[in-house]
């Protein structure tokens, strides 16, 4: 959690060096209701309070949160920053409220602060991707062993994509020239249908994987929205613009 200078701090400290805040802490998904009930809630909404009341107030620091797309749930698409959030499941819920927390602590005690919404963020580097998070990198190696490829809906569902290197880009553009005190969506702006992403990967690898149509199971259906597509206005007026194309960051990731 810091600004410049770069100055990390331990996932489990909840002291700062600094009055300037990028606070990333997060789970990532919503099915940790099956596994620890409490998960989303500790990690999302505790740990934040518990880094919170360590601010000082009226320091003349910002905190920068990352939030997720997740907060819109079921909502009018494109979704600006005023849309309205009706979020769907525990990780989704925890992220509005963990958002409407640090607002309310923060105007409380006159501290400034920046909501940063992300978009699905894809790129290489995550290990940990799988069918419940980065799901494009994951099938991608799925598709890299020819392996047939289970598509929700056949893939005809609507979602926007950023590159890791263009959103942490974006979040250092914001730092420095958003203004305090608001809700910034940080994505490409771009509706993108996921059967043509899996299609160009797929034509990329060469693969032999065939594409097979099946229904969301009930609990994804529940807790997961079909289509999503961001509203970027703000960040453009900001004067950022993604430098790596959808096309470009897949040929990537199928090189690799």
């Amino acid at each position: 959690m810091s600004r410049h200078p770069c100055l990390p701090i331990p996932r489990e400290q909840r002291f700062h060096q600094t009055d300037n805040c990028l606070y990333l802490i997060s789970t990532t998904h919503n099915y940790h209701v099956f596994d620890d009930i409490h998960k989303d809630v500790d990690t999302n909404l505790t740990v934040l309070l518990d880094t919170l009341k360590n601010l000082r107030p009226g320091g003349g620091g910002v905190f920068n949160f990352i939030s997720s797309w997740f907060v819109y749930g079921e909502t009018t698409l494109p979704a600006s920053e005023n849309t309205p959030c009706h979020p769907k499941g525990f990780y989704s819920i925890t992220k509005l409220a963990a958002e409407q927390l640090l607002a309310s602590y923060c105007q409380t005690f006159g501290i400034s602060y920046r909501i940063l919404r992300l978009c699905n963020v894809y790129g290489p580097g995550d290990p940990g991707a799988s069918p419940k998070k980065n799901a494009l990198h994951y099938l991608i190696g799925e598709m890299r062993h020819h392996r047939d490829i289970p598509l929700y809906h056949g893939g005809l569902f609507y979602r926007d994509y950023l590159h890791v290197d263009d959103v942490a880009r974006a979040i250092d553009w914001c730092i420095h020239k958003a203004p305090l005190d608001c809700v910034i969506n940080v994505g490409s702006g771009e509706k993108l249908l996921f059967l043509d992403l899996m299609t160009f990967a797929r034509d990329c690898l060469g693969s032999r994987s065939a594409f097979v149509r099946v229904s969301p199971p009930d609990f994804h259906r529940s807790v997961q929205v079909k289509d999503f597509i961001m509203d970027i206005t703000v960040l453009k007026n900001l004067g950022f613009s993604p430098s790596i194309t959808i096309q470009d960051g897949i040929k990537h990731l199928c090189q690799i």
